[in-house]
């Protein structure tokens, strides 16, 4: 432990950081650099370190361990002799020296210039994992048993087709759920999770199944593409500029998404892998490599594998040239590979007379997103089916379209002109728009806060009797005039999903434009405090409390005076020799031990400047 404090207090502050950033530890208690070795070395501390260590640097930290003398130390060139001893392949012990630094890097051992230290507790939970967690020295150092590999007769650009349709569905299924939260939120339960009636809409829109939404969501979730507002999910803003990118730049951002979430070593070990290692399963490669794993590797091949296949990362579990690529960071490259098999986009539809929409293939994002302005989708797969109706032209209308901007586009868009009954329905809809009217309510209605008018009594009437509007509380005032006490937008789009022709407008009569669920703005990253700089901070502003050596020796006088503990402690005489005396300490102040002689059954005190070592006593004393 002494010889690690004495690391951390000569490490650059940039580099200590960066060791510290890779380890687990309590930093609650780290009061100085004595503390921090302390709470480095403590079993959880460890094992957690030990987990994240490849079979190669287990195997040299367990040869450096087992050569290593009653003081932990050993020389590197002894290491490297016993890790071919071992049987350990010429690539491996060559390495020996990178892979210590490496292993000193992240803390688990001492260098010097030819010398290695391995701590007490590094070894100790090195010991306690063999053969259980951990495999024997000499089979962490032997090279990796040769595979039959048969020949490959698949055609690859059958798997990246079969993945490439899946990407393309998944993408295509998110865009529309966007496109559904768009329209009307989903409520959060207060247990967690989707309202079923919202869960069974949205599956339904989707066109996946009601088990298949939860992973759907969560991906969208992830991608910041739906945001929660109180009770209620919304598509983000982020959300809306997705949906107008090509389907090549949706999966693009998916996949960094889920790349993002895979544990880094993973993921350089599936970019690289190949054949070599121990099987042709995922899984048996992955915890070969990393025999000491346990739940983290699990839980990172089962982010790894849960989403690849359906972006088309993966096929049968197993990834394919795609999902390297993505996990190498080399995305845009993944994303022609796989766009290279996406339908292609289509900027043309048939119109038909029974007012049906046929898009031949994936219409463009731009014109798509208009087109539902006024037309309901009504299928949804390579070729899309929209239907227009009187209701729907009419919500085309109270966002801003107008008959012949409705019937320019249309013409704009058609291969087949336009059949006369559609623009007839367009016209006609157009003409009864606004016969309705919703505005907020003066102060001298209260507390109603909405005014319905129209100069039809008849469908004033109507409107009154309704039963499909008993939940928005309409009260005739008049022959013309309603009254309710919720909002003109919440009357506005009540009046709208029930199919009459109604129109917002302003306190000057003139009609306005209403959005029927705002975007949410995707939260900004939250600023995350950095525990380690804090740490650091605390630490380093303790300053130097004199040689680490002598400041260590009194903290371990310290621990064996509150423990009653009794210890050898090796004292300098003043000819240069040194004695060995059974101390049992009492306290240590102003740079004294005062302790109990064990064997003369006196009090002795010294300075601290004159101990030159303390371990402990001998178990027969």
């Amino acid at each position: 432990m002494l010889e690690l404090a004495a690391r951390l207090r000569g490490l650059p502050r940039t580099e200590l950081a960066s060791a510290l950033q890779a380890r687990e530890f309590d930093a609650s208690a780290v009061r100085d650099l004595f503390d921090l070795a302390e709470v480095l070395l403590a079993p959880d501390s460890v094992d957690h370190c030990l987990s994240r260590l490849d079979r190669r640097h287990l195997a040299v930290l367990a040869a450096a361990s087992s050569v290593a003398d009653e003081h932990g130390d050993a020389a590197i060139d002894v290491v490297q002799a016993e890790l071919v001893t071992l049987g350990a392949s010429a690539e491996l012990s060559d390495a020996t020296t990178a892979l210590l630094d490496e292993l000193a890097t992240a803390l688990l051992v001492v260098l010097s210039e030819v010398r290695v230290h391995v701590p007490t507790a590094v070894t100790a939970r090195l010991a306690m994992h063999t053969p259980r967690d951990i495999p024997p020295a000499e089979e962490l150092a032997a090279p990796a048993p040769p595979v039959l590999v048969g020949v490959d007769d698949v055609d690859r650009s059958l798997l990246e087709r079969r993945a490439a349709e899946t990407a393309y569905a998944t993408v295509a299924a998110t865009a529309e759920l966007l496109a559904e939260l768009g329209t009307q939120p989903a409520r959060e339960l207060a247990k967690g999770g989707l309202a079923l009636p919202d869960s069974k809409r949205l599956a339904e829109s989707s066109g996946i199944p009601l088990e298949a939404l939860p992973r759907l969501f969560h991906r969208a979730d992830e991608a910041g593409l739906v945001v929660r507002d109180g009770a209620f999910w919304l598509e983000s803003d982020l959300g809306a500029e997705w949906t107008q990118q090509s389907a090549a730049a949706r999966w693009r951002r998916l996949a960094q998404c889920w790349r993002d979430r895979i544990p880094a070593p993973l993921r350089e070990l599936v970019a690289r892998r190949s054949e070599t290692l121990t099987a042709t399963d995922l899984r048996d490669d992955v915890r070969w490599f990393y025999p000491a794993g346990g739940r983290w590797i699990d839980e990172g091949l089962d982010r790894l594998v849960g989403d690849a296949e359906s972006l088309g990362l993966a096929v049968s579990g197993e990834p394919i040239e795609p999902g390297r690529l993505v996990l190498a960071g080399d995305i845009d490259r993944a994303a022609r590979l796989l766009a290279a098999h996406f339908p292609p986009q289509v900027d043309k539809v048939y119109l038909q007379h029974d007012l049906s929409i046929v898009s031949p293939g994936p219409l463009e994002p731009a014109l798509d997103a208009r087109l539902r302005g006024f037309a309901d989708v009504e299928g949804r797969d390579l070729a899309s089916t929209y239907r227009v109706s009187g209701a729907s032209v009419n919500r085309g209308l109270a966002a801003g379209e107008s008959a012949d901007s409705i019937l320019e586009f249309l013409g704009g868009l058609s291969l087949t002109g336009i059949p006369q009954p559609l623009a007839y329905l367009v016209g006609e809809a157009a003409a009864r728009f606004g016969s309705v009217r919703v505005a907020a309510a003066a102060e001298a209605d209260a507390p109603a806060r909405a005014a319905i008018r129209s100069d039809d009594e008849q469908l004033v009437r109507t409107l009154a009797v309704d039963q499909s509007l008993s939940s928005i509380g309409l009260r005739q005032t008049g022959p013309n005039r309603l009254l309710s006490r919720f909002t003109a937008d919440v009357v506005f789009w009540a009046l709208s999903d029930a199919r009459y022709p109604v129109a917002a407008e302003d306190a000057n009569g003139d009609i306005i434009r209403l959005r029927r669920h705002r975007l949410a703005p995707a939260p900004p990253p939250p600023q995350k405090t950095d525990p380690i700089a804090a740490l650091l901070d605390r630490v380093l502003a303790t300053g130097d409390e004199g040689a680490t050596e002598q400041a260590w020796l009194a903290r371990q006088l310290e621990a064996a005076a509150r423990a009653k503990e009794t210890l050898t402690v090796t004292v300098r005489m003043p000819g240069g020799q040194t004695a060995d005396y059974l101390l049992a300490p009492a306290s240590v102040a102003n740079g004294r031990l005062r302790a109990r002689d064990r064997k003369a059954d006196i009090e002795r005190t010294l300075p601290l400047s004159a101990i030159a070592a303390v371990s402990a006593a001998p178990t027969n004393v």
